[in-house]
């Protein structure tokens, strides 16, 4: 059976926005932006209610109206009741991660399982929680943020990659699913590089020019763009676009080619932040 593409960017004039992850990060900027664009409403989820509500004060200073949730998204009961009390929204954007940073056996047990459920079942409870209605009025759209790290596998992070590699997975077959019913509503995974947020802190790039450190207010802007554009994929920079055709090479061939852009030496001196939500 051949599926029609039928997703359609949103303008985020007069639309509403829920974020995840919205007080701090490109989560903020995303906000912030959202605001700029005539947003009808930013609604902020965060664990943090300080930088909730100095999210929201920004959003609303330029003249939007913001609200702000304080949800825990490992929490599936605490997501589905606070999204009744924000009813339909337009655009849903997962941004909210964990990272530890760590080799696997230096990796505590509870540590790994926060990193799966905020990276991945985060995504299915708020999905599930908003989706219905915007199948229902056959407009709108679910923006996961995942990572190039969901591409390729990195050294330190197999938690980490791990669960971005769920998310790009579950993001394609929602796509796929939506295709099938010949839904409106659209999906939009979004793969960055390393961000400069401060939530990898301390991580390298051995290929600046080709691979940058990139920067939270561009990548901000470039996953709004897309919202209004109507993309369904995200990949920063343009050169990890290649990450899937290189996949194509032997193993060995592929580990030396990983080695030599040296993908798997960038967590060396990783610090973070010391918080697992981005």
């Amino acid at each position: 059976m051949m599926f029609k593409r039928r997703t359609r960017g949103i303008k985020l004039r007069g639309a509403r926005v829920l974020i995840t992850g919205a007080g701090s990060g490109i989560g903020r900027l995303m906000a912030l932006d959202a605001a700029r664009r005539g947003a009808a409403e930013v609604i902020i989820w965060d664990l943090s209610e300080e930088s909730a509500e100095a999210v929201r004060a920004q959003v609303a200073a330029r003249g939007c109206a913001a609200s702000t949730h304080i949800v825990n998204v490992a929490d599936r009961d605490a997501v589905y009741s606070a999204a009744v009390d924000c009813g339909p929204i337009d655009v849903l954007i997962n941004c909210a991660g964990a990272v530890t940073g760590k080799y696997l056996m230096d990796t505590t047990d509870e540590a790994i399982i926060r990193t799966f459920q905020i990276n991945t079942l985060a995504l299915y409870w708020t999905t599930r929680a908003f989706l219905p209605a915007m199948v229902e009025r056959d407009l709108g759209m679910i923006v996961n943020v995942a990572s190039a790290a969901g591409i390729v596998g990195v050294a330190k992070q197999t938690d980490y990659s791990a669960s971005k590699f769920a998310a790009f997975g579950f993001t394609e077959s929602l796509r796929s699913e939506l295709r099938a019913r010949g839904s409106h509503a659209g999906t939009l995974v979004v793969a960055p590089y390393y961000i400069d947020t401060g939530m990898f802190e301390g991580v390298t790039t051995k290929l600046p020019h080709l691979l940058p450190i990139l920067k939270e207010g561009d990548v901000a802007r470039q996953i709004v763009d897309a919202v209004e554009s109507g993309r369904e994929q995200l990949v920063m920079p343009p050169f990890a676009r290649l990450l899937p055709a290189v996949r194509l090479l032997p193993v060995p061939l592929f580990d030396k080619v990983m080695d030599a852009a040296g993908v798997n030496q960038t967590m060396d001196h990783f610090t973070g932040r010391g918080e697992e939500d981005a």
